[in-house]
């Protein structure tokens, strides 16, 4: 596997409202996964060749080091700019061997991801949550398999992903969804809202986090209209007449959807708020004190 160079992994995290992480880390850099709408393509994060995964050279030998001298511990996120489960890490286990060091060093985790290979790790994650907070984020954008194939042709099913969330909640993990990005003009139904809604609950999942659009810049721009025209066929227009140059491009449907998602959520006991999804894991898994006193 390629490498690159890293006198760093662990960085801190100014804004903790994001899943409540103290700190952020990428083991790997680029993605495999070949979604169609993925921002990191775009040229200010420089992942020239961002289909190829690359891992940090050294990254398990850096990381100790940083957690050894952390005076404050914390949730360390991982898997903002590259899945922590891509192909690589069932052999190369980078990933593993980073929640073996949260777990001695008393870090808590959060992860995202839209792999399958999380359940690997289990044990692990457990081992973690002993001392510290746990959650673990699947993305799901369609409830529709040959959908997912088609802007996410290099990963697991939805079906796949679905597996996974019931594997993890099964085994105490704090586990729930992102939907997102909900792509204007193809995923932005209520019928597919409510379809991942229902499943995902069916699956054990505690909460659900949206984004009713997808953000285009740049690269990722191009790519992403390039896609379009191969899939979909005069939908490239339809963004271009809608959006332009935007950044954000919100679905047209979003002040239906959110309010529909808000409803299915409550019915089905999906915590879909931040603060109350930050509260709940960290509530769920920060061990107990023992008490002396009746």
């Amino acid at each position: 596997m390629q490498t690159i160079p890293c006198k760093t992994l662990l960085t801190t995290n100014k804004n903790s409202n994001w899943f409540g992480t103290e700190f952020n880390m990428n083991i790997y850099r680029g993605c495999s996964h070949g979604c169609i709408y993925c921002d990191s393509r775009s040229e200010c994060y420089g992942n020239e060749g961002f289909q190829t995964v690359r891992a940090k050279e050294n990254a398990i030998g850096i990381l100790a080091e940083q957690l050894l001298h952390k005076k404050k511990k914390g949730v360390v996120g991982t898997g903002a700019m590259s899945d922590p489960y891509n192909p690589m890490e069932k052999t190369y286990r980078l990933t593993a061997q980073a929640l073996e060091l949260f777990a001695r060093f008393s870090f808590g985790t959060a992860i995202a991801t839209k792999s399958p290979l999380i359940t690997r790790d289990t044990v692990l994650l457990q081992e973690i949550q002993r001392h510290a907070p746990v959650i673990c984020k699947i993305t799901i954008t369609t409830a529709d398999d040959k959908l997912c194939r088609q802007i996410e042709p290099s990963v697991a099913p939805t079906t796949e992903r679905l597996e996974a969330i019931h594997t993890l909640s099964n085994g105490g993990i704090f586990t729930g969804i992102l939907l997102m990005p909900i792509l204007p003009f193809i995923t932005d139904t209520t019928e597919n809202i409510k379809s991942i809604l229902t499943q995902a609950k069916a699956a054990g999942a505690k909460f659900a986090y949206p984004a009713f659009g997808v953000t285009l810049r740049d690269r990722q721009r191009e790519y992403y209209y390039q896609q379009l025209e191969q899939l979909f066929p005069g939908l490239k227009e339809q963004y271009i007449q809608t959006y332009g140059n935007s950044y954000v491009c919100s679905t047209l449907q979003a002040k239906q959807l959110y309010p529909f998602f808000q409803e299915q959520c409550r019915a089905l006991g999906l915590l879909y708020r931040m603060k109350d999804i930050i509260q709940a894991y960290k509530d769920t898994n920060m061990p107990k004190q023992l008490s002396f006193f009746p």
